[in-house]
């Protein structure tokens, strides 16, 4: 798969972030870490596709990225906003289908 390259500095922030968590979470090198995907999005609310148990979000489109980041043959899924948050889930929810870079 060939990976797709980041348009802006703002992403490759939010790319670095999330595979330096990843490179911490395995206790691995970032070298370690390959980038899969990144792709701008549109999630269905505020809690970027990873809601958690007992927790309340706002019920509004929020647009975002997914990044996909591959380390030994195991995709991580990755969920960031269009400020600076990043976050991985366990149960993640998919982006608003036809959103952008979804289509």
């Amino acid at each position: 798969m060939t990976p797709t390259v980041p348009a802006n500095a703002g992403l490759q922030a939010l790319i670095d972030k999330a595979v330096a968590d990843l490179a911490q979470r395995l206790t691995v090198s970032t070298n370690e870490i390959a980038l899969l995907e990144a792709k701008s999005v549109t999630w269905p609310d505020s809690s970027l596709g990873c809601p958690q148990k007992d927790m309340v979000y706002t019920q509004v489109l929020t647009p975002g990225y997914l990044i996909l980041l591959e380390h030994d043959g195991t995709t991580y899924e990755y969920h960031a906003s269009s400020g600076n948050t990043v976050t991985t889930c366990v149960n993640p929810s998919p982006p608003v289908p036809g959103s952008p870079g979804n289509t």
